[in-house]
């Protein structure tokens, strides 16, 4: 009988009794929230000396019957008036939690360490990358060809419609542009030097790059990231197959081939949405394009093209390589570094085409 919570109205006294913890007050919870709700006249004697238990439960549930404020009159235990003390002492409302200060040289610090361990781990990716590639060197039978023509068919094959579709749009928007300027200075026939320097040297390469970074690079980070989640790349491992030889090095080695390829094709594709494009605003023939194009884009600028393939075919393999071999068995960092693959790819190549523009500034570029 003593474990059920009891609540005695008498006349200007309320008496207490029982085991006030919650799991007794659940039965008659309601009943003894509007009981206690109606006792709302201060001057009324408090009687909790029969109490046996009293929890942090109903120790809220009394505090807030007694209005956050002691009653004036209260016999309470020492144990139970300590759980009272303690309900008493928070605050009505929880304080929000403070906004997070942003300091600029400890942000930039942070960030700088961030790239500064992903670049030594790409650094590390090479190295191993360099080794491999003499350890095939000396033992050709053990060339992943397989794996190889499956990347490539992969990045470069099943990218050829796409970057078909880009680049020719990208032809005809810069073909329509620059013969809308050039139409009023009547020096339409240089719309050949602007479309071939353009695309060949810049738009082609950098295009391709950001198409693949957005398309095979998050697919090799993600697919090396789920070999992390579900524990392939340990058991690789454990049955002594190397994982850079069997999974790293074929992806890297297939895009460095695969790129160049699609920007010889993007370009040709660009040129061609280009050539179309002036024959109907300008006029001017396919032929007559075709026959200036050699004489207005010396061939150096094809070779800094294809040789910006390579390169950023490589840079987008050996990053989206380093974020999926980094993966944490979870979910949330496999998206994560999926985004940051793409990211950092995309920026990396625009880092290294900026370096390449400085660098042969006076290579291909017709002097006047």
């Amino acid at each position: 009988m003593n474990e059920i919570p009891r609540l005695h109205v008498e006349p200007g006294r309320v008496v207490l009794s029982g085991c006030w913890t919650l799991a007794g007050m659940l039965p008659q919870l309601d009943d003894l929230q509007h009981e206690l709700a109606e006792r709302t006249n201060a001057a009324d004697e408090w009687d909790l000396s029969a109490v046996t238990r009293l929890d942090s439960a109903a120790a809220v549930l009394l505090w807030r019957a007694w209005g956050g404020t002691w009653p004036v009159h209260l016999n309470v235990a020492a144990l139970p008036r300590q759980v009272l003390s303690r309900v008493a002492e928070l605050p009505r409302e929880m304080p929000a939690p403070p906004a997070p200060r942003v300091h600029l040289p400890e942000f930039v610090g942070v960030v700088m360490l961030k790239a500064l361990a992903n670049l030594q781990g790409m650094i590390g990716l090479f190295g191993q990358l360099l080794l491999d590639a003499l350890y095939l060197f000396r033992h050709p039978a053990e060339v992943p060809w397989k794996e190889l023509t499956a990347n490539v068919y992969k990045a470069g094959a099943q990218a050829l419609p796409v970057t078909a579709l880009v680049g020719f749009l990208i032809g005809v928007t810069i073909s329509y542009l620059s013969a809308l300027q050039l139409r009023s200075f009547g020096a339409d026939v240089f719309i050949v030097n602007i479309l071939g320097v353009s695309i060949i040297r810049e738009l082609g390469p950098v295009l391709v790059a950001v198409l693949v970074a957005g398309r095979s690079g998050s697919a090799m980070t993600a697919q090396i990231g789920v070999m992390r989640v579900t524990e392939e790349i340990d058991a690789l491992s454990t049955m002594g197959v190397s994982r850079s030889l069997r999974v790293v090095f074929p992806k890297i080695i297939g895009l460095t081939v695969a790129l160049p390829l699609l920007v010889l094709w993007t370009s040709a594709v660009a040129l061609f949405g280009g050539m179309l494009a002036a024959l109907l605003q300008l006029d001017l023939s396919l032929v007559y394009f075709l026959d200036n194009l050699p004489r207005a884009v010396p061939v150096s600028n094809l070779v800094i093209g294809l040789s910006k393939g390579v390169v950023f075919g490589f840079v987008i393999a050996v990053v989206a390589c380093h974020f999926g071999l980094h993966v944490k068995p979870n979910t949330e960092s496999l998206s994560a570094n999926t985004t940051s693959a793409v990211v950092t790819a995309i920026t990396t190549v625009i880092l290294i085409d900026a370096i390449f523009a400085i660098f042969t500034r006076n290579v291909g570029v017709p002097q006047l």
